[in-house]
């Protein structure tokens, strides 16, 4: 299993925003989706239902043969404009 490692600034952004990082660990792991980010980066999506409505958490990562770096996380409720079918 590759190590996740999210970066300080991303860490302080993420619990500002109230993404726990076990979200953020299971949606690396466990994506519901992974589409291309920008410079070779990832973006590993899962939703989640939170206070009864649905959200998208987009988490940007770059990834080597030992580890997950986490660049940045959010969660959006704009699911359909970064949802691939």
């Amino acid at each position: 299993m590759k190590k996740i490692e999210i970066i300080p600034i991303a860490e302080r952004k993420s619990g500002k925003r109230g993404i726990k990082r076990k979200w953020i660990e299971d949606t690396i792991t466990n994506p519901t989706q992974t589409v291309e980010g920008y410079g070779g980066r990832k973006v590993a999506h899962k939703k989640f239902l939170i206070g009864g409505k649905e959200y998208l958490l987009r988490v940007v990562y770059e990834e080597t043969e030992k580890m997950y770096t986490v660049v940045t996380a959010y969660l959006t409720s704009q699911i359909g404009r970064y949802w691939k079918e």
